[in-house]
């Protein structure tokens, strides 16, 4: 492990919050106003190694001093998974919220956090809108086979063996999860001139709907009546325990012949040797993916077919997306040392003693 400065704080009394890592995006005068009420430390750590050795190395040289909460920004891989291993020396320290700059968040022990005391936040509207431009571009993408219309631009076949795209008036486009992401995407999609429909496990509140402008959308309540249905799928639902797998062989089975699927949401939510099935069987007839089960490894046959659009899990990384991510994460901070409850809590804590 490298050597690191760890520039200890001075005790001004306000709540010492470290960031596992500089923020990059949030902005100076943003960090300054925060810096006001708190007081903000950079834990230079830049793997799961370092972080352990040097959050073992800040509490021991703070004498007592709590670290209030714990910001994490986007790019986690190196320190996965987020667990008591990684991050149980917060809890004798006093910690009292983590809160991370991802809206997913299957990398993090909600479960351990929540045993121990710690509020455990995500990001909700941050990334929402960006994620749904991926959708959009990926299901016009896949609709209109720009990947292998490209290849042929570049070598020279101009428009030789491309059969004629399809157009996205009028075709049925089915959203698996309408959240944050979802509800841009209704939006986003009737532009285009397609109906909407959407499955959740529970309908969103009828005054929620017309808020949404989404009364006229049809709810699902059984994911395989609304597949049957449709023309485009695009999964953009949180990866847990109950969605892992959500789309296997038995979904695609009942899914129109020649069916588009998107997927913008995580990789494990869709079974990967069904979708290579029914794309090798015409059951789907294109997939437009920003997201992969191993990822950053993927499999060889998403690589080299031309059925399939492919995108580095970038749904959310834009520069917007990116300034707004950290600073919803630190108002989640901010929150809880105000009100005592942060904005986007995923968990209830147990209440500890101190």
């Amino acid at each position: 492990m490298e050597h690191h400065d760890l520039n200890i704080p001075t005790n001004t009394g306000k709540p010492l919050v470290v960031s596992l890592g500089a923020p990059l995006h949030a902005r100076q005068d943003f960090l300054d106003a925060f810096s006001d009420d708190h007081d903000l430390h950079i834990l230079p750590a830049s793997n799961r190694t370092e972080t352990i050795a040097l959050l073992a190395k800040l509490i021991s040289s703070l004498q007592g001093r709590p670290i209030s909460a714990l910001l994490i920004r986007m790019g986690t891989p190196p320190y996965e998974p987020f667990d008591a291993e990684l991050l149980g020396s917060l809890v004798p320290a006093g910690c009292r919220i983590i809160a991370s700059a991802s809206a997913g968040y299957n990398e993090f022990d909600v479960d351990w956090m929540t045993r121990s005391g710690i509020y455990f936040c995500n990001t909700v509207n941050a990334v929402s809108e960006a994620t749904a431009d991926m959708a959009i571009w990926l299901i016009l993408s896949v609709l209109r086979n720009t990947g292998n219309a490209e290849r042929n631009a570049r070598s020279g076949k101009w428009r030789a063996g491309l059969p004629v795209a399809r157009d996205p008036r009028g075709l049925k486009l089915g959203i698996v999860g309408c959240g944050a992401i979802g509800r841009h995407l209704v939006r986003k999609a009737r532009v285009f001139g397609m109906t909407v429909v959407y499955h959740n496990r529970r309908r969103l509140a009828e005054e929620v709907e017309r808020e949404l402008g989404l009364s006229d959308v049809a709810y699902y309540g059984e994911l395989k009546e609304m597949l049957r249905e449709v023309d485009v799928v695009s999964v953009n639902c949180p990866l847990n325990e109950q969605t892992k797998g959500l789309i296997g062989r038995e979904e695609f089975e009942v899914m129109k012949d020649g069916v588009f699927l998107v997927n913008t949401a995580r990789g494990a939510i869709v079974d990967e040797d069904a979708v290579i099935e029914a794309l090798e069987h015409g059951k789907v007839t294109r997939a437009g993916l920003d997201v992969f089960t191993g990822e950053p490894t993927v499999n060889p046959y998403f690589l080299r077919s031309d059925k399939v659009v492919l995108q580095p899990h970038m749904g959310g990384l834009t520069d917007i997306a990116l300034r707004d991510a950290e600073r919803e994460a630190f108002e989640n901070i901010r929150a809880f040392f105000r009100t005592g409850k942060p904005n986007s809590p995923v968990n209830e804590p147990v209440q500890r003693s101190e």
